[in-house]
């Protein structure tokens, strides 16, 4: 049965929700934290947690899209394909099979940054996550027949993520655009052209050099003894060779100096834009201040482009906002619009730009303020209920910097002022360092006129 509150009750909660500051509850999660790094050279960060029998076993390998080349796009995202194509002792696509049969699930993907392989089982079978993943770590087999296969399949994944999605594609092109030394500069999953191109052997040597112990981390949250699961872990992982640590310093953009914009034509029923701007990562305290902004700008139903652009005003259909707060190297800063049917795409951006600039101009108010804050506190903490979320949110701070950063979000987000706001927005969001990015929605092909056909002009099409 779910009880309701009383509107008494739920407006009291509200106002004391918005008004008043949460209590730290997740302060000091890391003191509960343990690290390892084994004989092997792999980390190991372990959480005991006993509110229920179970544990999230990850293994997160620092190798993404930013570690590719020129021409070799896409072979992170391809070798995480081939990590179930089995080892010797693990037939091809039996990883997943097993870890079902045991109760659990598995899960495994690619960013820009690292490539992460995720399995939540009962915390009586987390024997299985080792022994499965301390074997594929050491002797997975490539196949020629699997990577022809899986990738026919990556690239119908791309037609379908990315070719046949508009809003997608244009986001792909805003950050081939923003990006012009960085590797941010291309997907994740790769170019197509690459994709069709790159080899077995291309996969093996990339293999090589970014899958092994020291270049990789365990997290591993739940119902475990921690003395009794290092053993474990150690015996499995400990003995594998360390391999050598690949470089992970990349070249970055220079400032940009001047705005760029891209135009994507594509079949779809309604124009999109993005706006981004070029912002630090979680290394600069200014990127907290830019968490702050986007969930002023866009967290939620009461947010300024919410309660402005989409109830007020009906401009838009949805609108979003969001900061890279735990990329590896520097990144953008989102402002994405979806307008409503007949509106002009020219006026979104003015409308858009003009709530930018306000943030500039006037402090914002502290009772907006403390909303903000309070509502990426909520988010924050309620979203570590979930053991598998917090083994992520430990594993992505260790790819942006170090683990043990968790327990700066809270007091960072509860130091941000007016005048933080307005020196950030002043800093970053700015004309010239963004890119702009809209899609002139086509009609459906069928709808178009073809070659030999009278246009409504009258004139016959060539």
């Amino acid at each position: 049965m779910i009880r309701k509150l009383s509107p008494t009750c739920l407006v009291l909660f509200l106002i004391f929700f918005f008004i008043f500051p949460l209590p730290l509850l997740g302060a000091g999660l890391t003191q509960r934290v343990s690290e390892v790094v084994l004989p092997s050279g792999l980390k190991v960060i372990l959480l005991e947690n006993h509110k229920a029998p179970l544990v999230t076993f990850q293994v997160w390998y620092r190798v993404g899209s930013r570690n590719e080349e020129w021409g070799k796009t896409g072979l992170s995202h391809m070798l995480e394909h081939m990590m179930f194509k089995g080892t010797k002792k693990v037939g091809p696509e039996e990883f997943s099979r097993i870890i079902q049969e045991n109760g659990g699930d598995d899960n495994a993907f690619t960013s820009d940054d690292y490539t992460a392989y995720v399995e939540n089982l009962s915390s009586d079978r987390v024997q299985v996550s080792i022994d499965l993943e301390s074997d594929r770590m050491q002797n997975l087999v490539l196949r020629e027949e699997d990577f022809k296969t899986e990738r026919m399949v990556v690239m119908e994944e791309r037609r379908l993520s990315t070719d046949d999605d508009p809003q997608a594609y244009l986001e792909e092109q805003l950050g081939a655009a923003a990006f012009q030394v960085s590797p941010y500069h291309w997907p994740v999953i790769g170019w197509m052209e690459d994709i069709k191109h790159f080899t077995l052997d291309d996969l093996k040597t990339y293999h090589q050099i970014y899958y092994n112990p020291v270049n990789a981390f365990l997290v591993v949250v739940g119902d475990f003894k921690k003395d009794e699961l290092l053993r474990s872990i150690n015996k499995a992982f400990g003995q594998i060779p360390k391999g050598t640590l690949p470089e992970q310093k990349k070249d970055k953009d220079p400032p940009q100096t001047g705005e760029r914009r891209i135009y994507v034509k594509k079949e779809a029923q309604l124009p999109f834009l993005v706006i981004g701007y070029h912002i630090p990562n979680l290394t600069s305290p200014d990127s907290y201040v830019l968490e702050v902004i986007a969930e002023i700008l866009a967290g939620g139903k009461s947010s300024r482009l919410y309660r402005d652009l989409v109830h007020d005003e009906q401009l838009l259909l949805s609108v979003d906002a969001d900061n890279s707060l735990l990329s590896h190297d520097p990144n953008l800063f989102t402002v994405s619009a979806e307008p409503l049917p007949g509106k002009d795409i020219a006026e979104i951006e003015k409308a858009l730009s003009q709530e930018i600039e306000r943030l500039k101009k006037e402090p914002v108010d502290e009772h907006e303020l403390q909303k903000a804050k309070n509502l990426l506190e909520a988010s924050f903490l309620y979203e570590q209920d979930s053991f598998s979320f917090q083994a992520m949110i430990l594993a992505e701070h260790e790819i942006a910097s170090t683990w043990k950063s968790v327990d700066d979000y809270i007091p960072s987000i509860r130091r941000v002022t007016p005048d933080d706001i307005m020196r950030v927005a002043k800093t970053y969001l700015v004309q010239d360092k963004r890119t702009v990015g809209i899609l002139i929605p086509l009609p459906p092909k069928k709808e178009r006129t073809m070659p030999g056909e009278v246009s409504p002009e009258g004139r016959i099409i060539r």
